[in-house]
């Protein structure tokens, strides 16, 4: 694994490489998010479930970095360039905000972008009902925090 764990953790990633994963939104969880009907899928994708924390803020470069990095890593291990990122506010008891978190990860999705990754992004401030067929491998399951 690339990224060194060493110091305070705070961001939470919880990685799977997945045969397929698809969502469909279910409720709000934020009331301030405008209101989204949808329902994606993909095939042979990281899905990248992330929790971000109230420290993240004073190191966003950090975490933005790290967090590209490990997504990249996994994406590499299984010869993909699909992603799906989750905001999944439930890894930790401590919670940036929610402007924070939504600008962390159109950056993370952006930088990916930039860099020939297809990015999909399950709806920010919701819940939703998902199917996640993972690999059986072991580094098909992966949590880092940093």
């Amino acid at each position: 694994m690339p990224v060194d764990n060493a110091g305070c953790a705070t961001m939470k990633l919880l990685l799977f490489y997945a045969h397929s994963f698809s969502y469909e939104t279910a409720s709000k969880s934020l009331s301030t998010v405008p209101d989204v009907k949808k329902k994606e899928s993909a095939a042979d994708a990281a899905v990248v479930f992330f929790h971000v924390e109230a420290e993240d803020v004073a190191k966003r470069g950090k975490v933005v970095q790290k967090f590209v990095k490990n997504v990249k890593w996994l994406c590499g291990k299984f010869s993909t360039r699909n992603v799906v990122l989750h905001s999944f506010n439930h890894l930790s008891g401590s919670k940036a905000d929610p402007g924070f978190s939504r600008e962390l990860l159109d950056e993370v999705a952006e930088r990916l972008a930039r860099t020939g990754f297809q990015v999909m992004v399950t709806p920010f401030g919701y819940f939703n009902e998902f199917t996640i067929h993972v690999a059986g491998d072991s580094l098909a399951k992966v949590f880092k925090e940093f």
